[in-house]
């Protein structure tokens, strides 16, 4: 990673020139700086969870909108193809998203289309900054169709994990989480309320699921560990009927038997990105106060620091949960 000077970019008609306030972190950063995210090509500009003002907007924008603070949508759809006509424009067949396939928003200024803004007078800069994140969350959770008082198991403690459990919880569902690393089950049981928390490797996952349910095991999986074989390890944990909703992405073949998978029934759902529809979602429950976003953000740096900074929030013993880069 460098810092560098670049012009300040121009507005064209339809879109508007945001100056970034809060960048948050997260795991498609991490794995595009470690080289491990498939769908990148360097040298890129991170950034996509974002927020900031409106600096100015380009022909045909509504002037109202300078001032205002807003997030920033970052998947940019085409609205043509067979998967936009049918509502999924998270899964657009020509995707593109900023901060991966094209320069984002770890700069002072970013032009993003206007219809991809959404403004908030309610949140702070870093509470916007975070509605990304969740969305995806709620997009997962949203694709598994659980309601109240079944039992989902969210595998994998980091940021995408903690909103997929808070907006499960939102909806009734009882939450178990699964990760090896103690700080953060403690964080999800003590903070986020998570029914209860387990290490596979020290705990019996399949087992201790079993003794909750009287055998029927989970309603949902949610796996978002970002390792094959907890991917792997995830159909163990769903019951007869079951879902298993894979948010995670990885360089590999995720494999499973066959017979046991025929035998249950399962759904295997994947899950990319959020629509318009999930940031309303974490919108009005972050502004309802149901969402504990602001626990999750344990690290600040400035943007001129991030060089330095990024390799030691890719270490897992720095303990980053959700580092945001501030520029204001």
């Amino acid at each position: 990673m460098a810092v560098s000077d670049i012009p300040r970019p121009e507005c064209g008609p339809g879109d508007a020139l945001v100056r970034i306030r809060r960048v948050g972190v997260c795991g498609t950063d991490i794995h595009a700086f470690g080289g491990q995210q498939p769908y990148f090509t360097y040298p890129r500009v991170l950034g996509h969870e974002l927020a900031g003002e409106v600096a100015t907007v380009g022909e045909g924008g509504d002037p109202a909108l300078i001032g205002q603070n807003a997030y920033v949508i970052p998947y940019l759809h085409c609205g043509e193809c067979h998967a936009c006509r049918r509502g999924h424009t998270n899964c657009c067949q020509s995707m593109e998203v900023v901060g991966v396939h094209r320069d984002g928003g770890m700069a002072d200024f970013l032009v993003v289309p206007i219809e991809h803004l959404v403004t908030s007078s309610r949140l702070s800069s870093e509470q916007l900054a975070l509605i990304e994140c969740l969305a995806i969350g709620a997009h997962a959770v949203r694709r598994s169709e659980i309601d109240r008082d079944k039992l989902a198991v969210i595998a994998g403690a980091g940021p995408i994990g903690m909103g997929i459990l808070q907006i499960a919880r939102s909806r009734g569902a009882r939450t178990v989480v699964t990760d090896t690393n103690p700080e953060r089950l403690a964080f999800c049981r003590n903070v986020l309320g998570a029914e209860r928390t387990l290490r596979p490797g020290e705990d019996d996952v399949e087992g201790e699921l079993e003794a909750m349910t009287g055998g029927a095991l989970a309603d949902v999986v949610f796996d978002a560990t970002g390792n094959p074989h907890a991917m792997e390890a995830g159909f163990n944990f769903v019951g007869h009927g079951g879902r298993y909703v894979l948010v995670s992405i990885v360089k590999a073949d995720i494999r499973f038997h066959d017979p046991d998978f025929h035998k249950k029934e399962l759904t295997l759902l994947g899950s990319r990105n959020a629509t318009r529809e999930d940031f309303a979602t974490v919108t009005r429950l972050m502004e309802n106060g149901e969402l504990r976003s602001d626990a999750m953000i344990t690290h600040r740096g400035r943007l001129e620091e991030v060089p330095q900074l990024m390799p030691k929030w890719c270490e897992p013993a720095s303990g980053v949960i959700k580092a945001m880069i501030i520029l204001d």
